[in-house]
């Protein structure tokens, strides 16, 4: 049985770049005055021999790493994954990485998350949301690091905010779809107990159809399940219950998508018989037969926006903590016009 292999140290490093240990640790933490030949021979010699610094070590007289924890709901659908890509965006060039823990919409779980990644010290928390439990809350109050909570405006932010006002995003949807003459209207959402953000869509969405004199005549929730396949099925169920609706509003892009497949496959004119609009504006479905209606969530922004925040406290920079973010409304093939 072969034995483990023992872990590389800065005096393996050292000798093999031919240069005391002290220089070695000063060019991998990027501190002291190093010639850049002499910066250059330990980096090629760390590279060679596939030497990772102990970062928890430096961390220890620090008191924090170089890590910025990002707390999500979901990796299960388009969303996240672009604000990753906006975060990753900004840190890379930092020398920052983030590290995620997703919560699966449960408080409890974001809890359990958040403790656990604040416990390692990172140097910043990007989270979803602004409902926490009050553990969460004072946990993040208690982190003495930059805190920006994302993807949502409609309340108070621990710290800093970056987001959308989705109530506001559903009095827009609304107005828009009884200006073109639509008042037979279902709306199909998603977690409405637990996504916030999609419920305050919907009281946005609501409140703007009663100003316009029109009570929804229809909804249905989910939890659960493919996407597509639900919308299928709900948009099925909703028209063989109230089959005179002339617009279905989903609470995003990917149930609207599955609403839309199975119109079209029961021959059913979108939009001129039934009109409906989605939520996220996801490239992706952007091959379907019709443009699907719906307001672009600004998803790689707002990742893009946080980090900077984050970035930008780190280095005691003056920087805006409430950022403010105003999506449109695209009407895609799915909402008559004129």
């Amino acid at each position: 049985m072969t034995d483990q292999p023992r872990p590389l140290t800065l005096r393996d490093v050292s000798e093999a770049a031919g240069v005391s240990e002290m220089t070695v640790s000063r060019v991998l933490r990027n501190r002291g005055d190093v010639s850049e030949a002499t910066r250059e021979k330990v980096l090629r010699a760390a590279k060679r021999l596939g030497y990772v610094p102990n970062k928890i070590a430096g961390a220890l007289a620090s008191q924090q790493v170089n890590l910025v924890a990002v707390i999500i709901p979901s990796l299960g659908n388009m969303v996240f994954p672009e604000v990753l890509s906006g975060i990753s965006s900004v840190l890379d060039g930092a020398g920052l990485q983030p590290v995620v823990g997703v919560t699966e919409y449960l408080p409890e779980k974001e809890e359990r998350v958040l403790y656990e990644m604040l416990s390692w010290r990172p140097s910043g928390a990007i989270v979803a949301g602004l409902e926490h439990s009050d553990a969460s809350r004072a946990m993040l109050r208690a982190a003495g690091i930059p805190v920006v909570e994302i993807m949502d405006l409609d309340g108070t932010p621990v710290d800093a905010m970056v987001g959308i006002s989705h109530r506001r995003a559903g009095r827009e949807m609304g107005r828009a779809i009884l200006s073109e003459g639509y008042r037979r209207i279902g709306f199909l959402g998603t977690k409405m107990p637990l996504d916030h953000r999609a419920r305050k869509r919907f009281e946005g969405f609501v409140e703007a159809l009663a100003k316009g004199g029109v009570e929804l005549a229809d909804h249905e929730f989910y939890s659960g399940g493919s996407a597509l396949a639900k919308g299928q099925d709900m948009t099925r169920a909703m028209l063989a219950r109230t089959p005179d609706l002339d617009f279905l509003y989903y609470s995003n892009d990917m149930i609207a998508a599955g609403g839309l497949l199975w119109l079209l496959g029961e021959g059913i004119d979108v939009p001129g018989r039934i009109g409906l609009a989605g939520f996220n504006r996801v490239d992706l479905l952007d091959g379907l037969p019709r443009r699907i209606a719906t307001m672009d969530s600004c998803r790689r922004e707002i990742g893009r926006r946080a980090a900077e925040i984050v970035l930008a406290r780190m280095e005691g920079r003056a920087i805006e903590r409430i950022v403010a973010l105003e999506p449109r409304i695209d009407p895609g093939d799915t909402l008559r016009r004129g």
